[in-house]
């Protein structure tokens, strides 16, 4: 650039050209030094590596370098050229002072990110960690849940559906057994094949039966609890006949059916006569129901009936008296509340944040302001190092009181 122009001027001003220029001609040459330092790395992160600490302040030292060799052409023409001077060497100064803090900054921003990177990684692995033991305590937990809810007042689950269990047990028995019974009765009745959905009929009678016999149980024993002598007499009576009908009907097939093993087992010389095959009925029924009411039937029941009438199993004063179980705290809460404690730090620093990524860059920048103000109207408009962004977003208004002409004195 500058060959070009001394071969522009005429021959007899091109020394004083040259040494006109002199103080500049060197520059370009630096700057293509710098860009052949930058571009002739042996791998790109060493190529970042000079970008991110090496590319600011290079143009902040083109940039001082070009002011103030510029500035060299304007001495003679300047007023106070010795405050001028110093405000040069100061400026000199503050990029020197600028580009230390940059550096420094970037070791601080790397600081604060490898802090917030290990405290997210910390969080991570404390929900694992806490993940992992829920689900290894998870059957631990699970078990003392339950038994602990069970053990407290309220519907004895396990009972009403063993209770539920048996009794469609008890029906699936009794009607493989009275099928062929019942078949034939029908068939001696209409003259022709029962049809298929005779099973599942008489399966829904015998279950109603069934339960209808723990219900009968039931009204005994709370008879006899409140001691109501004629309630107590009427049911004894009820249960008899329910014993007979269940016996005869349902417990004497059963007897039946185990009759021709006992015949065979025995080589024909002992078979069961009626009183001895309806005591077995009896002996069965009452055992059966024994065990079964003993078990698991004495507690079923009520619920069974309670959720049939629809009326609760406790009174509201023993209700009252219920204290419910305290709700134990969800194990990822405490770590999502530390979480949220974090978020929210993070947004109240984001202020902080943005002034650690920017202020290193914009001391640098206004080092170079600083310059070429220092150039055009002999003052600089920072006042370096610069504190925080207050003073970078104030920008306009400095500028404006520091080009605005000073009044005349009256």
């Amino acid at each position: 650039m500058f060959e070009r122009l001394i071969e522009m001027t005429p021959m007899e001003w091109q020394d004083f050209v040259i040494m006109l220029l002199s103080p500049l001609e060197w520059i370009p040459q630096m700057q293509q030094w710098l860009v052949d330092f930058f571009f002739d790395s042996p791998s790109k992160g060493i190529l970042a590596a000079k970008v991110v600490f090496l590319l600011f302040p290079l143009l902040l030292w083109i940039a001082a370098i070009w002011c103030t060799q510029l500035s060299l052409y304007t001495l003679p023409f300047r007023s106070g050229r010795l405050q001028f001077i110093s405000m040069m060497l100061l400026a000199w100064w503050d990029g020197a002072r600028a580009v230390w803090l940059y550096w420094i900054g970037l070791f601080r921003v790397t600081g604060v990110i490898l802090g917030w990177l290990f405290a997210v990684t910390r969080l991570a692995v404390k929900l694992l960690v806490e993940s992992g033991k829920q689900i290894l305590l998870l059957p631990f937990t699970m078990t003392g849940k339950m038994t602990q809810s069970y053990f407290q007042p309220g519907v004895p689950w396990i009972a009403f559906m063993m209770l539920i269990f048996w009794c469609l047990l008890e029906a699936v028995i009794f009607t493989y057994t009275l099928t062929p019974t019942v078949s034939e009765v029908l068939a001696d009745l209409v003259g022709m094949e029962p049809p298929a959905s005779m099973g599942t009929a008489l399966y829904l009678f015998l279950l109603l039966l069934i339960l209808g016999s723990f219900a009968c149980i039931q009204a005994f024993v709370d008879a006899v609890k409140k001691r109501e002598y004629k309630f107590i007499i009427q049911m004894v009576l009820v249960e008899i006949f329910v014993m007979f009908f269940e016996v005869m009907f349902l417990y004497r097939e059963l007897v039946d059916a185990v009759t021709p093993w006992i015949a065979q087992q025995t080589g024909e010389q002992f078979r069961l006569g009626i009183v001895f095959t309806l005591s077995l009925a009896v002996f069965g029924w009452a055992g059966i129901r024994g065990m079964t009411w003993f078990l698991f039937g004495q507690f079923g029941t009520p619920p069974l009936l309670a959720f049939i009438s629809r009326r609760p199993m406790i009174t509201p004063e023993q209700a009252g008296a219920v204290t419910p179980p305290v709700e134990a705290a969800l194990w990822w809460r405490a770590p999502v509340q530390d979480f949220k404690g974090e978020i929210g730090w993070l947004h109240e620093k984001s202020d902080q944040l943005l002034e650690y990524l920017t202020l290193p860059v914009l001391q640098v920048m206004a080092a170079a302001l600083n310059f070429a103000l220092i150039l055009v109207s002999s003052r600089p408009i920072f006042n370096l190092p610069l504190k925080g962004l207050k003073e970078v977003m104030a920008t306009k208004e400095i500028f404006t009181l520091h080009l605005q002409p000073k009044r005349a004195e009256r």
